[in-house]
């Protein structure tokens, strides 16, 4: 049985500072762009697609203004999903969407929604870890997720999601694999100088104790006003034996395409019984406060 499934990452820059437009004036620019790449990968046959972490805006997490309080929308029923419901249903593509969601007035979480190829929405998963740090002061925007470690029944294969500061914990990235994930997408918005150094390190290593793909996205250049620093893009692939085997480029806006092979994971799991050889029993120690 044919086992190769065909992925694809959209990294993207913020082309028009902040200061320039409104939140919904650059919202409709970066949907549109998005479209435009979406279309891309579909001419090269992608199956399964992920976008970068709050896709449709520019990392505004410098910040603490409220007016980016307007990009929220209601996941599943809002805009933005529906309409790329159409597309995946279009393409035959499952899609991860990561938005910026609205639960009711003055709740929000850092979300991204799965959608399978005849355009379903499967469900969501809420970004769990939130950094307060300097530049990136999340906790005014986002409320800790609550929905656990969700893996969702696609068409190509079964799909976790971790978003961004999420990878520096490996106990979500563990759950996700005994949840049955084949493969986890991380989508991302992260600069050089802070972070660069773990970019390859931490999630081929995820892949490689878990014996699962997975699928890192990080947006490209500078964002005014703030200038935090460059995203320094470098999407890639890793394979459950944490080999990255395609890698975007530091600097470009584009859409990485490769075919995965899901065989992988058996091989990699009868190699390295490493689910045979937990021993949860021992481990009561890591849920302490």
């Amino acid at each position: 049985m044919n086992q190769i499934v065909r992925c694809a990452l959209i990294q993207a820059p913020q082309t028009v500072g902040a200061e320039a437009l409104s939140p919904e004036a650059i919202k409709e620019e970066m949907i549109a762009r998005h479209l435009q790449h979406i279309g891309l990968a579909a001419a090269q046959g992608a199956q399964m697609l992920c976008m970068q972490e709050l896709f449709y805006g520019p990392y505004f997490c410098p910040s603490q203004d409220i007016r980016w309080y307007t990009l929220t929308e209601e996941v599943p029923d809002g805009p933005t999903i529906r309409l790329l419901q159409e597309y995946a249903k279009k393409y035959q593509m499952v899609m991860i969407v990561p938005v910026y969601e609205r639960e009711m007035a003055g709740v929000y979480y850092n979300t991204a929604a799965v959608i399978d190829a005849d355009g379903r929405y499967l469900g969501k998963y809420r970004k769990t870890h939130i950094p307060q740090v300097q530049g990136f002061w999340e906790k005014f925007f986002f409320r800790p997720g609550n929905l656990g470690y969700p893996v969702f029944q696609t068409a190509y294969g079964k799909v976790g999601v971790y978003i961004c500061y999420d990878r520096h914990f490996p106990e979500g990235a563990r759950a996700l694999g005994l949840n049955g994930a084949e493969i986890v997408f991380n989508p991302s918005a992260t600069v050089a100088g802070l972070s660069e150094y773990l970019w390859t390190l931490e999630q081929p290593a995820h892949a490689a104790a878990n014996g699962y793909f997975v699928g890192a996205i990080n947006r490209v250049g500078t964002e005014a006003p703030w200038n935090i620093g460059e995203f320094y893009g470098q999407s890639y692939f890793s394979s459950p034996r944490g080999q990255i085997i395609a890698k975007a480029s530091r600097d470009q806006e584009e859409v990485l395409v490769s075919d995965l092979d899901f065989a992988e994971i058996a091989e990699a799991r009868d190699l390295w019984q490493f689910y045979r050889d937990r021993r949860p029993d021992m481990y009561g120690d890591l849920c302490r406060p």
